[in-house]
C-alpha cells in the first residue's frame, strides 16, 4: 500500500470518527466527561472558522494536522467499547447516505468567542495603565 493510499485511510477515519463524536454527545450511554470533550470536538471539528487560519504559514494547517486529530483520538478513547461501535455504525451509515460532513454553527461561535476573547485579553494586557 502506498503512503498517499494509507494518508486517505487515516483522513478518512479521522472524519469518520469526528462524526462518531457527533452521534456519541447524543448517545444517552455516553459519559459526561467523554461527552464534555466530544461535543467541544465535534464544535471545533465542524466550525467553518479555524482557530489559527488556514492562511498563516505553517502554524495554519497545525490545528489539522496535529490537534484536531489528537483531540479525537483521546475522546474516541474516553467512549465505552458498546457505545463506540454503535456510533461508528451510526457515523458510517450517515456518511454513505450524506457524503458531506455536518456543520456546526456552535463550533464557529465557540472559536469566534476564543478570538475574541483573546483579543479583549491582549488589548486590557497591553493598554497603557494611568
Amino acid at each position: 500500500m502506498k503512503f498517499s493510499d494509507n494518508l486517505k485511510a487515516w483522513a478518512r477515519r479521522i472524519k469518520r470518527d469526528g462524526v462518531t463524536l457527533w452521534f456519541a454527545g447524543k448517545n444517552p450511554r455516553t459519559p459526561w466527561y467523554a461527552k464534555a470533550l466530544g461535543v467541544f470536538v465535534v464544535a471545533y471539528a465542524l466550525s467553518p472558522i479555524d482557530l489559527i487560519p488556514d492562511f498563516i504559514p505553517v502554524l495554519g494547517y497545525l490545528d489539522d494536522v496535529l490537534l484536531l486529530p489528537v483531540l479525537i483520538w483521546l475522546a474516541i478513547r474516553l467512549l465505552p467499547p458498546g457505545v463506540l461501535a454503535e456510533c461508528r455504525s451510526q457515523a458510517e451509515e450517515w456518511m454513505q447516505a450524506n457524503g458531506a460532513r455536518p456543520s456546526s454553527r456552535a463550533g464557529a461561535i465557540l472559536v469566534v468567542s476564543l478570538w475574541v476573547g483573546s483579543g479583549v485579553a491582549a488589548w486590557l494586557w497591553f493598554k497603557p495603565h494611568p
